[in-house]
């Protein structure tokens, strides 16, 4: 039966399973020196095996075991607990060990002792902590040489994650040890437990180690692969290398969306933005805007423009009016189909007004788009439906002083009086005047040409020489004050006169009768 002894040490009590031959302090810890007997497996007796000398750590209510060494003395086998002796040096941390037959002095480990005891216990992380703090101290040991074999320890247990996590502490900046256990873990079939710790700065690793790395995932998870190249700096690696890798793979699978869009960003990293471009249009990815800004391809999307218009309209137009000098790119579009991008016309009539007004008359005429709701506007004998975008054109050019988009506009809009007047009062233009008349038709607008020009002699001139074919010049001639001056006026009447005889002929011709 074994035998129990309670121990009392300060504020401590606690129970052993083997015999106290002896007992000595040790700062708060205990030096026990231990007698104990084991029983033989064969014949299941007693005997009695090497006393040990034992270090204990009281605790309130047990113990904790900090080393325990068992002694080789001469005649244990013999020896009962009465036969041994514990004696101390006080200060000098020396332990006499009495027996019947030897002496055996014992003295305090040192750092790299405990270290050894440590490691033969598989302690390999508290060694490695404990010659961490105690490196300037320590003499037989190293902490990469304790370091690695904890990550073989690791290893062999099967926790791979762990070793590979431990291995950026433990490898540091080392990058041929960093390649060393790489190899390592491909040898097992772990390459993808370590990816996640490789260096990717300070060190860089060979690029055949990232490369080899990519190929594992490539083989057996795209979704891994794709998060790699995601995450790693493309400079890592041979790009060339890993884009053939990528096509050889999609010929197997050529609509695997992960792989395209690997291959954008492979494309990219390569500085080949065409070949991306394409692969993001056709997935419709939403990376393709941010791709053009970033790397500011706008002259390479001039052909492009429907296909990112068919993809996300808003996006592609938002995208070209934030860059005001790329406003040939919507005028295209226009030109090429006038009802892409009718929704944003209203943003395009203001880009023409600032910074390419040439081209605004023609868009507002070629421009039939009505956005919002329509609104009627009458004249004698027309009826006519009038945009907002009309509304909206109409006030920008007030807005800018544009005059014959202006006239356009209000001729579109059936004010065709207001339109002849700001003709007439802001271009001073009689021609103009006189053809926008014959255009329109109306009566009404000829009184009104009249009525303006009655008081300026070179309108007069220029109605004489034009008004006779649509209205009766008389009307125009009673009007003139007596004694004003009309330039060039005889000629004017002699056309008056010529184009009214050739009326005659023409029309005297038109009603003889046929024989």
């Amino acid at each position: 039966m074994v035998n129990l002894l309670s121990l009392l040490f300060a504020a401590s009590q606690f129970e052993t399973e083997f015999h106290v031959s002896g007992l000595a302090p040790l700062c708060d810890q205990l030096v026990v020196l231990s007698y104990v007997k084991e029983v033989s497996e064969k014949t299941e007796r007693e005997y009695c095996a090497r006393p040990r000398l034992d270090i204990i750590q009281p605790l309130p209510e047990t113990c904790e075991e900090i080393s325990s060494d068992a002694l080789t003395v001469r005649g244990f086998q013999e020896n009962e607990c009465r036969d041994y002796h514990l004696e101390y040096s006080e200060g000098e941390s020396l332990f006499y060990i009495v027996s019947p037959r030897d002496v055996v002095v014992a003295k305090e480990r040192d750092q790299d002792d405990h270290i050894d005891w440590l490691l033969e216990k598989k302690k390999y992380e508290e060694a490695l902590m404990a010659a961490e703090i105690s490196q300037k101290n320590i003499k037989r040991h190293k902490i990469l040489d304790i370091g690695l074999a904890y990550v073989n320890h690791l290893v062999e247990k099967g926790e791979y994650d762990v070793a590979a996590r431990k291995c950026q502490k433990i490898l540091g900046k080392n990058a041929a040890l960093w390649e060393y256990e790489v190899y390592k873990f491909k040898e097992i079939g772990q390459l993808k437990a370590i990816s996640p710790y490789l260096p990717r700065g300070d060190p860089v690793l060979k690029p055949l180690i990232y490369e080899m790395i990519l190929h594992e995932f490539l083989e057996s998870d795209y979704e891994g692969f794709a998060t790699l190249i995601r995450e790693w700096p493309g400079d890592l690696y041979n790009n060339s290398v890993m884009v053939q890798a990528v096509r050889d793979h999609l010929k197997k699978d050529s609509q695997n969306r992960t792989l395209l869009k690997t291959l954008a960003e492979l494309y990219t990293y390569d500085k080949n933005y065409g070949n991306a471009l394409e692969i993001y249009l056709t997935l419709r990815h939403k990376d393709v805007f941010q791709l053009i800004h970033k790397h500011n391809l706008f002259s390479s999307i001039k052909d492009k423009i429907v296909l990112l218009m068919d993809f996300d309209s808003e996006k592609a137009v938002d995208m070209l009016l934030d860059n005001e000098d790329k406003i040939s790119y919507l005028h295209k579009l226009f030109k090429r189909d006038h009802h892409k991008g009718q929704a944003y016309h209203e943003k395009q009539i203001s880009l023409y007004a600032e910074y390419d007004r040439p081209n605004l008359l023609p868009f507002l005429r070629d421009s039939i788009h009505c956005p919002l709701e329509k609104v009627s506007h009458r004249r004698p004998g027309h009826t006519l439906q009038v945009t907002e975008l009309s509304l909206l054109a109409l006030e920008i050019c007030q807005q800018r002083n544009f005059v014959e988009e202006t006239v356009y506009l209000l001729s579109r809009m059936g004010n065709s009086r207001s339109a002849l007047k700001m003709i007439m009062e802001e271009l001073h233009d009689v021609d103009k005047a006189i053809e926008f008349a014959k255009e329109q038709d109306d009566g009404e607008l000829w009184e009104d040409l009249i009525l303006y020009s009655i008081d300026k002699p070179p309108f007069i001139t220029g109605l004489l020489n034009n008004i006779g074919t649509h209205v009766d010049p008389i009307l125009l001639i009673h009007r003139i004050k007596e004694g004003m001056e009309i330039p060039n006026l005889r000629d004017s009447l002699v056309k008056i006169l010529q184009d009214y005889n050739l009326q005659v002929s023409l029309l005297s011709w038109t009603t003889e009768p046929t024989e």
